[in-house]
Protein backbone atom coordinates (compact mmCIF):
# COMPACT_ATOMS: atom_id res chain seq x y z
CA UNK A 1 0.00 0.00 0.00
CA UNK A 2 1.52 3.48 -0.94
CA UNK A 3 0.46 5.13 2.34
CA UNK A 4 2.26 2.52 4.41
CA UNK A 5 5.46 2.84 2.39
CA UNK A 6 5.66 6.64 2.67
CA UNK A 7 5.02 6.42 6.43
CA UNK A 8 7.90 3.95 6.73
CA UNK A 9 10.21 6.26 4.76
CA UNK A 10 9.38 9.25 6.98
CA UNK A 11 9.92 7.11 10.10
CA UNK A 12 13.39 5.98 8.94
CA UNK A 13 14.32 9.53 7.96
CA UNK A 14 13.41 10.80 11.42
CA UNK A 15 15.32 7.94 13.06
CA UNK A 16 18.42 8.62 10.96
CA UNK A 17 18.35 12.36 11.63
CA UNK A 18 17.98 11.71 15.37
CA UNK A 19 20.87 9.23 15.39
CA UNK A 20 23.21 11.46 13.45
CA UNK A 21 22.31 14.36 15.72
CA UNK A 22 23.20 12.37 18.82
CA UNK A 23 26.51 11.25 17.24
CA UNK A 24 27.51 14.82 16.39
CA UNK A 25 26.67 16.08 19.86
CA UNK A 26 28.44 13.18 21.66
CA UNK A 27 31.79 13.60 23.35
CA UNK A 28 34.91 11.82 22.10
CA UNK A 29 34.74 9.34 25.01
CA UNK A 30 31.10 8.42 24.17
CA UNK A 31 31.98 7.85 20.53
CA UNK A 32 34.83 5.45 21.52
CA UNK A 33 32.46 3.48 23.78
CA UNK A 34 29.88 3.04 21.00
CA UNK A 35 32.58 1.87 18.56
CA UNK A 36 33.85 -0.72 21.06
CA UNK A 37 30.31 -2.11 21.61
CA UNK A 38 29.71 -2.53 17.87
CA UNK A 39 33.04 -4.33 17.31
CA UNK A 40 32.36 -6.67 20.27
CA UNK A 41 28.95 -7.65 18.84
CA UNK A 42 30.44 -8.49 15.42
CA UNK A 43 33.24 -10.57 16.98
CA UNK A 44 30.72 -12.49 19.12
CA UNK A 45 28.63 -13.35 16.05
CA UNK A 46 31.67 -14.63 14.15
CA UNK A 47 32.70 -16.85 17.08
CA UNK A 48 29.17 -18.34 17.30
CA UNK A 49 29.06 -19.20 13.59
CA UNK A 50 32.50 -20.79 13.76
CA UNK A 51 31.39 -22.94 16.71
CA UNK A 52 28.43 -24.28 14.74
CA UNK A 53 30.59 -25.35 11.81
CA UNK A 54 33.13 -26.95 14.13
CA UNK A 55 30.42 -29.00 15.87
CA UNK A 56 29.22 -30.56 12.66
CA UNK A 57 26.25 -30.35 10.26
CA UNK A 58 22.67 -29.92 11.45
CA UNK A 59 19.59 -31.77 10.31
CA UNK A 60 16.01 -30.92 11.36
CA UNK A 61 17.16 -29.00 14.45
CA UNK A 62 19.67 -31.58 15.73
CA UNK A 63 23.38 -32.06 15.05
CA UNK A 64 23.96 -35.24 13.10
CA UNK A 65 26.95 -36.12 15.23
CA UNK A 66 24.89 -35.66 18.37
CA UNK A 67 22.13 -37.85 16.91
CA UNK A 68 24.62 -40.60 16.12
CA UNK A 69 25.95 -40.54 19.67
CA UNK A 70 22.44 -40.62 21.10
CA UNK A 71 21.42 -43.55 18.94
CA UNK A 72 24.42 -45.51 20.15
CA UNK A 73 23.83 -44.85 23.83
CA UNK A 74 21.65 -46.83 26.24
CA UNK A 75 18.21 -45.30 26.73
CA UNK A 76 16.87 -44.77 30.20
CA UNK A 77 13.60 -43.50 31.52
CA UNK A 78 10.44 -42.62 29.62
CA UNK A 79 7.37 -44.67 28.85
CA UNK A 80 7.03 -47.24 26.08
CA UNK A 81 4.14 -49.58 25.28
CA UNK A 82 4.82 -53.12 24.25
CA UNK A 83 8.55 -53.72 24.25
CA UNK A 84 11.90 -52.98 25.91
CA UNK A 85 13.01 -49.38 26.22
CA UNK A 86 15.25 -48.07 23.46
CA UNK A 87 15.70 -44.87 21.52
CA UNK A 88 13.15 -44.43 18.79
CA UNK A 89 14.66 -44.07 15.31
CA UNK A 90 14.41 -40.80 13.45
CA UNK A 91 11.13 -40.66 11.54
CA UNK A 92 11.27 -40.31 7.80
CA UNK A 93 9.73 -37.07 6.54
CA UNK A 94 6.88 -38.89 4.75
CA UNK A 95 5.44 -42.38 4.77
CA UNK A 96 7.53 -44.72 2.68
CA UNK A 97 5.92 -46.59 -0.21
CA UNK A 98 4.34 -49.89 0.77
CA UNK A 99 6.77 -52.75 0.60
CA UNK A 100 9.87 -50.58 1.00
CA UNK A 101 11.97 -49.65 3.98
CA UNK A 102 10.37 -46.85 5.97
CA UNK A 103 13.68 -44.96 6.20
CA UNK A 104 16.15 -44.81 3.34
CA UNK A 105 19.69 -45.88 4.25
CA UNK A 106 21.99 -42.97 5.11
CA UNK A 107 24.96 -42.37 7.42
CA UNK A 108 22.43 -41.95 10.22
CA UNK A 109 19.78 -44.52 9.24
CA UNK A 110 20.79 -47.90 7.88
CA UNK A 111 18.78 -50.98 7.04
CA UNK A 112 17.81 -51.42 10.68
CA UNK A 113 16.58 -47.85 11.20
CA UNK A 114 13.09 -49.36 11.49
CA UNK A 115 13.76 -52.54 13.48
CA UNK A 116 12.24 -55.82 12.40
CA UNK A 117 10.10 -57.64 14.94
CA UNK A 118 11.31 -61.02 16.12
CA UNK A 119 9.46 -64.29 16.33
CA UNK A 120 9.97 -64.41 20.08
CA UNK A 121 8.67 -60.88 20.51
CA UNK A 122 5.57 -61.60 18.42
CA UNK A 123 4.99 -64.84 20.31
CA UNK A 124 5.02 -62.92 23.59
CA UNK A 125 2.41 -60.53 22.19
CA UNK A 126 0.12 -62.97 20.36
CA UNK A 127 0.18 -66.32 22.14
CA UNK A 128 -1.66 -65.17 25.27
CA UNK A 129 -4.38 -63.80 22.97
CA UNK A 130 -4.52 -67.07 21.02
CA UNK A 131 -5.62 -68.78 24.24
CA UNK A 132 -8.92 -66.85 24.18
CA UNK A 133 -11.73 -69.34 24.69
CA UNK A 134 -13.90 -67.64 22.06
CA UNK A 135 -11.58 -68.91 19.34
CA UNK A 136 -12.28 -72.30 17.81
CA UNK A 137 -10.03 -75.00 16.43
CA UNK A 138 -7.84 -74.76 14.43
CA UNK A 139 -6.35 -71.39 15.22
CA UNK A 140 -3.84 -70.39 12.58
CA UNK A 141 -1.68 -67.27 12.33
CA UNK A 142 0.87 -65.92 9.89
CA UNK A 143 2.64 -62.59 10.41
CA UNK A 144 5.01 -61.49 7.65
CA UNK A 145 7.41 -58.57 7.28
CA UNK A 146 6.13 -56.83 4.14
CA UNK A 147 9.55 -55.45 3.18
CA UNK A 148 11.32 -58.81 3.13
CA UNK A 149 8.41 -61.21 2.56
CA UNK A 150 9.64 -63.41 5.39
CA UNK A 151 7.28 -64.88 7.95
CA UNK A 152 8.37 -63.66 11.37
CA UNK A 153 5.73 -65.53 13.36
CA UNK A 154 3.53 -68.47 12.55
CA UNK A 155 1.17 -70.73 14.48
CA UNK A 156 -0.19 -73.60 12.35
CA UNK A 157 0.31 -71.19 9.48
CA UNK A 158 0.23 -73.96 6.85
CA UNK A 159 -2.97 -75.56 8.15
CA UNK A 160 -5.84 -75.44 5.65
CA UNK A 161 -9.03 -73.89 7.01
CA UNK A 162 -12.27 -72.38 5.73
CA UNK A 163 -11.37 -68.74 4.99
CA UNK A 164 -14.85 -67.22 4.50
CA UNK A 165 -14.68 -63.78 2.84
CA UNK A 166 -10.92 -63.26 3.14
CA UNK A 167 -10.66 -65.50 0.06
CA UNK A 168 -11.64 -62.31 -1.78
CA UNK A 169 -8.00 -61.21 -1.35
CA UNK A 170 -7.00 -64.08 -3.64
CA UNK A 171 -9.85 -63.29 -6.04
CA UNK A 172 -8.75 -59.66 -6.32
CA UNK A 173 -5.07 -60.46 -6.83
CA UNK A 174 -5.91 -63.06 -9.49
CA UNK A 175 -8.18 -60.70 -11.44
CA UNK A 176 -5.72 -57.79 -11.31
CA UNK A 177 -2.88 -60.08 -12.34
CA UNK A 178 -4.85 -61.49 -15.27
CA UNK A 179 -6.49 -58.32 -16.58
CA UNK A 180 -4.71 -55.30 -15.10
CA UNK A 181 -6.13 -52.48 -12.96
CA UNK A 182 -7.39 -50.45 -15.95
CA UNK A 183 -9.57 -53.19 -17.45
CA UNK A 184 -13.27 -52.35 -17.80
CA UNK A 185 -16.21 -54.70 -18.33
CA UNK A 186 -18.47 -53.88 -21.28
CA UNK A 187 -22.24 -54.23 -21.60
CA UNK A 188 -23.35 -53.98 -25.23
CA UNK A 189 -26.38 -53.87 -27.48
CA UNK A 190 -26.13 -55.54 -30.90
CA UNK A 191 -28.39 -55.75 -33.98
CA UNK A 192 -30.82 -55.34 -35.59
CA UNK A 193 -30.49 -57.56 -38.65
CA UNK A 194 -33.76 -56.55 -40.36
CA UNK A 195 -35.00 -53.63 -42.43
CA UNK A 196 -36.24 -51.51 -39.54
CA UNK A 197 -39.94 -51.82 -40.46
CA UNK A 198 -41.15 -54.38 -37.97
CA UNK A 199 -40.08 -57.71 -39.45
CA UNK A 200 -38.87 -60.65 -37.38
CA UNK A 201 -35.30 -59.62 -38.07
CA UNK A 202 -35.67 -56.35 -36.19
CA UNK A 203 -34.36 -57.77 -32.96
CA UNK A 204 -31.72 -56.13 -30.86
CA UNK A 205 -29.94 -58.00 -28.11
CA UNK A 206 -28.69 -56.75 -24.75
CA UNK A 207 -25.47 -58.69 -24.18
CA UNK A 208 -24.28 -59.18 -20.61
CA UNK A 209 -20.53 -58.75 -20.18
CA UNK A 210 -20.36 -59.67 -16.50
CA UNK A 211 -20.67 -56.26 -14.81
CA UNK A 212 -22.77 -56.63 -11.63
CA UNK A 213 -22.44 -52.90 -10.90
CA UNK A 214 -24.36 -51.82 -14.04
CA UNK A 215 -26.94 -49.47 -12.55
CA UNK A 216 -30.45 -48.35 -13.45
CA UNK A 217 -30.17 -45.41 -11.06
CA UNK A 218 -29.17 -41.93 -12.27
CA UNK A 219 -25.42 -41.36 -12.26
CA UNK A 220 -23.37 -38.20 -12.06
CA UNK A 221 -19.74 -37.25 -12.01
CA UNK A 222 -16.89 -38.57 -14.10
CA UNK A 223 -16.18 -41.80 -12.25
CA UNK A 224 -19.42 -43.72 -11.88
CA UNK A 225 -20.70 -47.26 -12.53
CA UNK A 226 -21.88 -48.14 -16.03
CA UNK A 227 -25.35 -46.69 -16.60
CA UNK A 228 -28.25 -48.59 -18.16
CA UNK A 229 -29.90 -45.23 -18.85
CA UNK A 230 -26.94 -44.05 -20.89
CA UNK A 231 -26.91 -47.36 -22.74
CA UNK A 232 -30.58 -46.75 -23.59
CA UNK A 233 -29.75 -43.19 -24.73
CA UNK A 234 -27.05 -44.43 -27.09
CA UNK A 235 -29.10 -47.35 -28.37
CA UNK A 236 -32.11 -45.16 -29.13
CA UNK A 237 -29.91 -42.64 -30.93
CA UNK A 238 -28.27 -45.37 -33.03
CA UNK A 239 -31.66 -46.88 -33.94
CA UNK A 240 -33.10 -43.53 -34.98
CA UNK A 241 -30.00 -42.81 -37.06
CA UNK A 242 -30.55 -46.06 -38.96
CA UNK A 243 -34.26 -45.35 -39.41
CA UNK A 244 -35.38 -48.08 -37.01
CA UNK A 245 -38.43 -47.20 -34.94
CA UNK A 246 -39.65 -50.59 -33.70
CA UNK A 247 -37.70 -53.57 -32.37
CA UNK A 248 -37.93 -56.74 -30.41
CA UNK A 249 -35.53 -57.12 -27.50
CA UNK A 250 -33.55 -60.18 -26.55
CA UNK A 251 -30.94 -60.62 -23.85
CA UNK A 252 -27.84 -62.79 -23.98
CA UNK A 253 -26.32 -64.40 -20.86
CA UNK A 254 -24.22 -66.99 -22.68
CA UNK A 255 -20.91 -65.55 -21.42
CA UNK A 256 -21.21 -67.60 -18.22
CA UNK A 257 -21.61 -71.34 -17.94
CA UNK A 258 -22.69 -73.73 -15.20
CA UNK A 259 -25.26 -73.13 -12.47
CA UNK A 260 -26.39 -69.60 -11.66
CA UNK A 261 -27.23 -70.29 -8.03
CA UNK A 262 -24.36 -70.29 -5.58
CA UNK A 263 -24.08 -73.58 -3.64
CA UNK A 264 -25.50 -71.84 -0.55
CA UNK A 265 -28.77 -71.41 -2.49
CA UNK A 266 -31.04 -68.33 -2.61
CA UNK A 267 -29.61 -65.82 -0.19
CA UNK A 268 -29.76 -62.13 0.69
CA UNK A 269 -25.97 -62.01 0.48
CA UNK A 270 -25.69 -62.87 -3.21
CA UNK A 271 -27.83 -62.83 -6.35
CA UNK A 272 -27.95 -65.61 -8.94
CA UNK A 273 -24.62 -65.34 -10.75
CA UNK A 274 -25.34 -64.11 -14.26
CA UNK A 275 -23.41 -61.81 -16.65
CA UNK A 276 -26.39 -59.48 -17.00
CA UNK A 277 -27.87 -57.72 -13.96
CA UNK A 278 -28.53 -54.22 -12.69
CA UNK A 279 -27.57 -53.02 -9.22
CA UNK A 280 -26.42 -56.53 -8.29
CA UNK A 281 -29.98 -57.81 -8.53
CA UNK A 282 -30.98 -55.84 -5.42
CA UNK A 283 -34.68 -55.14 -5.01
CA UNK A 284 -34.16 -52.15 -2.72
CA UNK A 285 -32.06 -49.00 -2.98
CA UNK A 286 -29.04 -50.42 -1.11
CA UNK A 287 -25.62 -50.72 -2.71
CA UNK A 288 -23.95 -53.08 -0.23
CA UNK A 289 -24.78 -55.57 2.49
CA UNK A 290 -27.66 -58.07 2.66
CA UNK A 291 -30.74 -57.19 0.59
CA UNK A 292 -33.73 -58.90 -1.01
CA UNK A 293 -32.62 -60.24 -4.38
CA UNK A 294 -34.12 -60.84 -7.80
CA UNK A 295 -34.78 -64.45 -8.71
CA UNK A 296 -33.97 -63.67 -12.37
CA UNK A 297 -31.61 -60.66 -12.53
CA UNK A 298 -31.03 -60.91 -16.30
CA UNK A 299 -34.73 -60.83 -17.18
CA UNK A 300 -35.29 -57.94 -14.77
CA UNK A 301 -32.44 -55.99 -16.38
CA UNK A 302 -33.85 -56.60 -19.87
CA UNK A 303 -37.33 -55.45 -18.81
CA UNK A 304 -35.88 -52.29 -17.30
CA UNK A 305 -33.95 -51.64 -20.52
CA UNK A 306 -37.06 -52.14 -22.65
CA UNK A 307 -38.93 -49.61 -20.52
CA UNK A 308 -36.11 -47.09 -20.95
CA UNK A 309 -36.15 -47.52 -24.73
CA UNK A 310 -39.90 -46.90 -24.80
CA UNK A 311 -39.37 -43.74 -22.76
CA UNK A 312 -36.97 -42.61 -25.50
CA UNK A 313 -39.45 -43.13 -28.32
CA UNK A 314 -38.45 -46.61 -29.49
CA UNK A 315 -41.26 -49.17 -29.73
CA UNK A 316 -40.32 -52.46 -28.08
CA UNK A 317 -42.74 -55.17 -29.12
CA UNK A 318 -43.56 -57.89 -26.63
CA UNK A 319 -41.55 -59.01 -23.65
CA UNK A 320 -37.74 -59.38 -23.75
CA UNK A 321 -36.70 -62.98 -24.41
CA UNK A 322 -33.46 -64.91 -23.90
CA UNK A 323 -31.31 -64.89 -27.02
CA UNK A 324 -27.90 -66.01 -28.08
CA UNK A 325 -26.14 -63.89 -30.62
CA UNK A 326 -22.89 -64.06 -32.50
CA UNK A 327 -20.38 -62.10 -30.47
CA UNK A 328 -18.98 -58.83 -31.78
CA UNK A 329 -15.49 -60.28 -31.99
CA UNK A 330 -12.88 -60.50 -29.23
CA UNK A 331 -14.13 -57.36 -27.50
CA UNK A 332 -17.45 -58.95 -26.54
CA UNK A 333 -15.72 -61.72 -24.69
CA UNK A 334 -12.90 -59.90 -22.99
CA UNK A 335 -14.32 -56.43 -22.52
CA UNK A 336 -11.68 -54.81 -24.70
CA UNK A 337 -12.92 -51.78 -26.54
CA UNK A 338 -13.60 -52.21 -30.23
CA UNK A 339 -14.88 -49.82 -32.86
CA UNK A 340 -18.52 -49.13 -32.08
CA UNK A 341 -21.07 -49.82 -34.80
CA UNK A 342 -18.92 -52.37 -36.64
CA UNK A 343 -19.32 -56.10 -36.67
CA UNK A 344 -16.58 -58.46 -35.73
CA UNK A 345 -15.74 -61.34 -38.02
CA UNK A 346 -18.89 -63.42 -38.14
CA UNK A 347 -20.40 -61.23 -35.43
CA UNK A 348 -23.38 -58.95 -34.91
CA UNK A 349 -23.39 -55.20 -35.39
CA UNK A 350 -22.71 -53.30 -32.19
CA UNK A 351 -25.14 -50.46 -31.61
CA UNK A 352 -24.04 -49.12 -28.25
CA UNK A 353 -21.88 -49.95 -25.27
CA UNK A 354 -21.14 -48.82 -21.72
CA UNK A 355 -18.15 -49.73 -19.62
CA UNK A 356 -17.74 -50.39 -15.92
CA UNK A 357 -15.44 -48.53 -13.59
CA UNK A 358 -11.85 -49.76 -13.87
CA UNK A 359 -11.04 -53.10 -12.32
CA UNK A 360 -9.03 -51.34 -9.62
CA UNK A 361 -12.22 -49.62 -8.38
CA UNK A 362 -14.22 -52.85 -8.54
CA UNK A 363 -11.59 -54.67 -6.46
CA UNK A 364 -11.57 -51.89 -3.86
CA UNK A 365 -15.37 -51.92 -3.62
CA UNK A 366 -15.39 -55.72 -3.35
CA UNK A 367 -12.94 -55.69 -0.44
CA UNK A 368 -14.26 -52.66 1.44
CA UNK A 369 -17.86 -53.88 1.46
CA UNK A 370 -17.14 -57.62 1.18
CA UNK A 371 -19.24 -57.62 -1.99
CA UNK A 372 -20.04 -61.20 -2.99
CA UNK A 373 -21.58 -60.33 -6.37
CA UNK A 374 -18.48 -58.46 -7.51
CA UNK A 375 -16.26 -61.27 -6.20
CA UNK A 376 -18.01 -63.94 -8.27
CA UNK A 377 -17.97 -61.66 -11.32
CA UNK A 378 -14.22 -61.02 -11.01
CA UNK A 379 -13.50 -64.72 -10.59
CA UNK A 380 -15.36 -65.33 -13.87
CA UNK A 381 -13.52 -62.50 -15.61
CA UNK A 382 -10.32 -64.25 -14.57
CA UNK A 383 -11.65 -67.51 -16.04
CA UNK A 384 -12.54 -65.81 -19.34
CA UNK A 385 -9.05 -64.32 -19.57
CA UNK A 386 -7.58 -67.79 -19.01
CA UNK A 387 -9.85 -69.49 -21.56
CA UNK A 388 -11.66 -71.43 -18.84
CA UNK A 389 -15.45 -71.86 -18.70
CA UNK A 390 -16.90 -68.94 -16.75
CA UNK A 391 -18.56 -70.96 -13.98
CA UNK A 392 -17.70 -71.89 -10.42
CA UNK A 393 -15.31 -74.68 -11.42
CA UNK A 394 -13.57 -72.81 -14.22
CA UNK A 395 -13.20 -69.70 -12.08
CA UNK A 396 -11.66 -71.71 -9.26
CA UNK A 397 -9.12 -73.23 -11.64
CA UNK A 398 -8.29 -69.87 -13.18
CA UNK A 399 -7.79 -68.10 -9.84
CA UNK A 400 -5.60 -70.95 -8.61
CA UNK A 401 -3.50 -70.78 -11.79
CA UNK A 402 -2.94 -67.04 -11.40
CA UNK A 403 -1.85 -67.49 -7.79
CA UNK A 404 0.52 -70.24 -8.86
CA UNK A 405 2.00 -67.92 -11.51
CA UNK A 406 2.69 -65.45 -8.71
CA UNK A 407 4.63 -68.22 -6.91
CA UNK A 408 2.35 -68.32 -3.90
CA UNK A 409 2.27 -71.31 -1.48
CA UNK A 410 -0.74 -73.29 -2.74
CA UNK A 411 -0.01 -76.71 -1.28
CA UNK A 412 -3.32 -78.23 -0.14
CA UNK A 413 -5.37 -75.18 -1.14
CA UNK A 414 -8.79 -75.48 -2.75
CA UNK A 415 -10.63 -72.47 -4.17
CA UNK A 416 -14.27 -73.32 -4.88
CA UNK A 417 -15.71 -69.84 -5.43
CA UNK A 418 -14.69 -66.19 -5.59
CA UNK A 419 -16.66 -64.87 -2.64
CA UNK A 420 -15.83 -67.26 0.21
CA UNK A 421 -19.44 -68.24 0.83
CA UNK A 422 -18.64 -71.84 -0.09
CA UNK A 423 -17.33 -73.90 2.82
CA UNK A 424 -15.48 -76.05 0.30
CA UNK A 425 -12.85 -73.30 0.16
CA UNK A 426 -9.75 -74.33 2.10
CA UNK A 427 -6.58 -72.23 2.26
CA UNK A 428 -3.85 -71.50 4.77
CA UNK A 429 -3.03 -68.36 6.70
CA UNK A 430 0.44 -68.49 5.12
CA UNK A 431 -1.09 -68.31 1.62
CA UNK A 432 -3.29 -65.32 2.41
CA UNK A 433 -0.44 -63.45 4.11
CA UNK A 434 1.73 -63.96 1.05
CA UNK A 435 -1.11 -62.75 -1.19
CA UNK A 436 -0.90 -59.46 0.73
CA UNK A 437 2.89 -59.43 0.45
CA UNK A 438 2.56 -59.65 -3.35
CA UNK A 439 0.09 -56.77 -3.29
CA UNK A 440 2.66 -54.68 -1.36
CA UNK A 441 5.53 -55.67 -3.65
CA UNK A 442 6.95 -52.68 -5.57
CA UNK A 443 7.44 -55.05 -8.51
CA UNK A 444 3.66 -55.60 -8.70
CA UNK A 445 2.04 -52.14 -8.70
CA UNK A 446 -0.93 -53.58 -10.60
CA UNK A 447 -1.94 -55.43 -7.41
CA UNK A 448 -1.99 -52.36 -5.15
CA UNK A 449 -5.83 -51.99 -5.14
CA UNK A 450 -5.94 -55.09 -2.93
CA UNK A 451 -4.29 -53.00 -0.20
CA UNK A 452 -6.08 -49.72 -0.84
CA UNK A 453 -9.43 -51.51 -0.74
CA UNK A 454 -8.92 -52.96 2.73
CA UNK A 455 -11.37 -51.59 5.35
CA UNK A 456 -9.88 -49.23 7.93
CA UNK A 457 -10.49 -50.29 11.52
CA UNK A 458 -13.25 -48.21 13.08
CA UNK A 459 -13.84 -46.12 9.96
CA UNK A 460 -14.73 -47.89 6.71
CA UNK A 461 -16.43 -50.94 5.26
CA UNK A 462 -16.88 -54.07 7.31
CA UNK A 463 -14.56 -52.71 10.04
CA UNK A 464 -16.54 -49.52 10.55
CA UNK A 465 -18.40 -50.90 13.56
CA UNK A 466 -15.40 -52.68 15.07
CA UNK A 467 -12.55 -51.32 17.23
CA UNK A 468 -13.68 -48.98 20.00
CA UNK A 469 -12.60 -45.35 20.06
CA UNK A 470 -9.79 -46.12 22.50
CA UNK A 471 -8.62 -49.30 20.71
CA UNK A 472 -4.97 -49.19 19.70
CA UNK A 473 -5.73 -50.64 16.27
CA UNK A 474 -8.37 -48.05 15.39
CA UNK A 475 -7.34 -46.26 12.21
CA UNK A 476 -4.10 -48.25 12.06
CA UNK A 477 -5.27 -51.77 11.20
CA UNK A 478 -6.50 -52.31 7.64
CA UNK A 479 -7.99 -55.74 7.11
CA UNK A 480 -10.44 -57.92 5.22
CA UNK A 481 -12.96 -59.64 7.46
CA UNK A 482 -14.42 -63.12 7.07
CA UNK A 483 -17.49 -64.49 8.81
CA UNK A 484 -19.59 -67.62 8.35
CA UNK A 485 -21.36 -69.60 11.03
CA UNK A 486 -18.50 -71.11 13.03
CA UNK A 487 -15.85 -69.30 10.96
CA UNK A 488 -14.06 -66.05 11.87
CA UNK A 489 -11.06 -64.71 9.99
CA UNK A 490 -9.12 -61.47 9.59
CA UNK A 491 -6.28 -60.66 7.20
CA UNK A 492 -4.63 -57.36 6.40
CA UNK A 493 -1.84 -54.91 7.15
CA UNK A 494 -0.67 -52.94 10.16
CA UNK A 495 2.20 -50.58 10.92
CA UNK A 496 3.78 -51.58 14.23
CA UNK A 497 4.98 -49.21 16.95
CA UNK A 498 8.39 -48.91 15.27
CA UNK A 499 6.91 -48.02 11.88
CA UNK A 500 7.41 -51.44 10.29
CA UNK A 501 4.72 -52.60 7.83
CA UNK A 502 3.49 -56.09 8.69
CA UNK A 503 0.91 -58.26 6.97
CA UNK A 504 -1.08 -60.82 8.91
CA UNK A 505 -3.69 -63.52 8.49
CA UNK A 506 -5.68 -64.89 11.46
CA UNK A 507 -8.06 -67.83 10.94
CA UNK A 508 -10.22 -69.85 13.27
CA UNK A 509 -12.93 -72.42 12.56
CA UNK A 510 -15.40 -74.05 14.91
CA UNK A 511 -16.28 -70.91 16.85
CA UNK A 512 -19.49 -70.80 18.89
CA UNK A 513 -19.30 -67.15 20.01
CA UNK A 514 -18.94 -65.09 16.81
CA UNK A 515 -18.81 -61.72 18.55
CA UNK A 516 -16.27 -62.97 21.06
CA UNK A 517 -14.16 -64.46 18.24
CA UNK A 518 -14.25 -61.16 16.34
CA UNK A 519 -13.09 -59.27 19.40
CA UNK A 520 -10.27 -61.76 19.95
CA UNK A 521 -9.02 -61.35 16.38
CA UNK A 522 -9.27 -57.57 16.64
CA UNK A 523 -7.20 -57.62 19.84
CA UNK A 524 -4.54 -59.65 18.05
CA UNK A 525 -4.31 -57.09 15.25
CA UNK A 526 -4.17 -54.28 17.82
CA UNK A 527 -1.36 -56.09 19.61
CA UNK A 528 0.69 -55.95 16.40
CA UNK A 529 0.05 -52.22 16.11
CA UNK A 530 1.05 -51.62 19.74
CA UNK A 531 4.39 -53.38 19.87
CA UNK A 532 7.82 -53.38 18.33
CA UNK A 533 7.94 -57.06 19.35
CA UNK A 534 11.69 -57.56 19.61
Amino acid sequence: MPEARSWQVRWWQNRWQSATGRWRSATVEQRRTWRLSAVSAVVGLVVAVASVFAAGPWDSGQRTAERARAAGSTATGGERHGGPSRVAPSASPVLAPLGTAAVAPSPDSGDDAVPRPTGAGLADALEPLLDDGALGRPRSVSVVDAATGRQVYGARADTQAVPASIIKLATGVAALSALGPDHRIRTTVVGPDGDGKGGDGDRIVLVGGGDPTLTAHPVKGADHPASLRRLADRTAAALRKSGTESVRLGYDTSLYSGPELHPIGPNENISPVTPLMIDEGRLDDSDHGPAPRSEDPAADAARAFASMLRDRGIEVRGEPRPAKTAKTGKGAKTGKAGKGGKAGKGGAKELATVRSQPLSALVERMLTNSDNDIAEALARQTAIAAGEPAGFDGAGRAVTARLRALRLPLSGARIADGSGLDRADHVSAALLAQVLVRAADPDHPELRPVLTGLPVAGFTGTLRGRYARDAVGRGVVRAKTGTLTGVNTLAGTVVDADGRLLVFAFMTNGTTDPQGAQRALDRMASALANCGCR
